[in-house]
């Protein structure tokens, strides 16, 4: 397992973006859902770690969006298991062990 990515909420998408050329950051294409009105990038560094710089304008102005506020900053990291089925048998394992 690894660790896939870090996962952030922005005010200043584009902006953010430009600025992680100064860390040698690459910046993937430019996601857009326009039903959840979500934008994001995927920044990739040499080493094969990624951030996800992420903008919703409910996010930036603090509104409640499915009874949970969300807010700007570090939101998720992603763990890699490389495939389906080893999700699935950490998933066993954590259930028998009660989480």
């Amino acid at each position: 397992m690894k660790i896939d990515h870090t996962a952030i909420w922005l005010k200043n998408l584009e902006k953010t973006k430009v600025f992680c050329r100064y860390f040698n950051a690459t910046a993937g294409d430019k996601y857009y859902n326009p039903k959840k009105e979500f934008t994001s990038y995927f920044l990739s560094f040499e080493t094969g770690a990624r951030i996800e710089l992420m903008h919703k304008s409910e996010v930036v102005n603090g509104t409640n969006t499915n009874n949970n506020i969300e807010q700007l900053g570090i939101i998720h990291f992603a763990i890699s298991t490389r495939s389906k089925l080893a999700v699935d048998r950490l998933t066993e394992v954590m259930r028998k062990d009660g989480h």
